[in-house]
């Protein structure tokens, strides 16, 4: 099995309440990935408020930056065979719904060719 960082963007507020509705439903997409024995990691969201970027010579910005029209909002890893797999489990997810995406990464470690 692979790893595959699964890591969530949206367009909106990532900061905003979830209505109980759309909780539910991302409660039970975890839930199904879960059951599936798919879940390496739950993942947790991420500050857009409390982040910086760090740079060469020494540069430190803040961001995310005002004008970036998405926020990346959480990430999860799921383990799969194929990066297909783990692109279908994306493809469920409820924060497609809300106009978000997600990209799929696989995670290398030092025994990937």
């Amino acid at each position: 099995m692979k790893e595959f960082v699964l890591i969530f963007r949206n367009t909106t507020d990532p900061h905003a309440n979830p209505s109980s509705e759309q909780l539910e439903a991302r409660m039970n997409w975890l839930g199904s990935v879960a059951a599936r024995n798919k879940l390496a990691d739950k993942g947790n969201r991420l500050s857009a408020r409390e982040a910086k970027t760090v740079k060469p010579d020494n540069v430190i910005t803040d961001g995310p930056y005002t004008e970036i029209k998405e926020f990346i909002s959480g990430f999860m890893i799921v383990k799969t065979a194929t990066i297909d797999e783990a692109v279908e489990l994306a493809r469920s997810n409820p924060i497609l719904k809300a106009g978000g995406n997600v990209e799929v990464r696989e995670v290398l470690t030092f025994n990937n060719d």
